[in-house]
């Protein structure tokens, strides 16, 4: 007869699809709100976004455990950073913090997957994208989570940025104004939400620009 065991793991996903695009002069940082474990929703109404500094936001899924001791160790670091500077940590150098708690815990790491949005010290927009033990690069869009397989597709066709390796650099921002931005994560969201179980509930969408920061809300569908 075989011997049966259970597994215990540390970890669990939570599900969830995280976007952010950045233009110009702003940047839209969008998630989900429902919080499931394997066919089981816990709640609808989960925020998965946080607000770092004042022109800077993070979006995560994963282990929603880990996401909230990331949130509180990153929160605790900034406060001291506030502290010794007297000045709020600008998106570029949280981006840099988050990279650096995430790779210190690389034989035990945080189960999230980030991105980073706001502005930079230029007031132009920036999107930084992450995997679970702090490898990080600056684009112009990005998606994380349970239905980045179906929306990361559908940015690269509307959005495709040029290619890292062209010279002169080109910059990452997109072409898109704020309203059309908004808009564009609006269907990639309704669209993602049709195939992903774990994706739906009701949009949750942050805008940060010059302005500061604000939220727009959009419903899901809920089955």
């Amino acid at each position: 007869m075989t011997k049966q065991q259970a597994n215990w793991s540390p970890y669990d996903n939570n599900g969830g699809s995280c976007v952010a695009i950045a233009g110009a002069d702003y940047c839209v940082i969008a998630a989900d709100t429902r919080m499931s474990t394997g066919y089981n929703i816990l709640t609808r109404e989960y925020s998965k976004i946080c607000k770092l500094a004042d022109k800077c936001v993070m979006a995560s899924s994963g282990f929603q455990a880990d996401v909230k001791a990331l949130q509180k160790q990153l929160a605790a670091r900034h406060l001291i950073y506030q502290h010794q500077h007297n000045k709020q940590m600008s998106c570029p150098a949280m981006a840099q913090l988050l990279s650096n708690t995430l790779y210190y815990k690389r034989f035990f790491p945080y189960y999230s997957f980030n991105v980073l949005g706001g502005l930079d010290n230029e007031g132009k927009g920036c999107v930084f994208t992450y995997d679970a033990v702090g490898s990080y690069e600056k684009v112009g869009y990005s998606s994380q989570g349970s239905g980045s397989t179906l929306i990361t597709p559908f940015l690269d066709n509307q959005l495709k940025s040029p290619s890292p390796l062209l010279l002169p650099v080109q910059d990452a921002v997109t072409p898109l104004v704020e309203a059309e931005a908004i808009d564009l994560i609006k269907t990639v969201f309704a669209s993602a939400s049709e195939r992903d179980i774990y994706t739906g509930d009701k949009l949750e969408i942050v805008v940060v620009n010059a302005d500061g920061i604000r939220r727009e809300y959009m419903e899901l569908r809920k089955d």
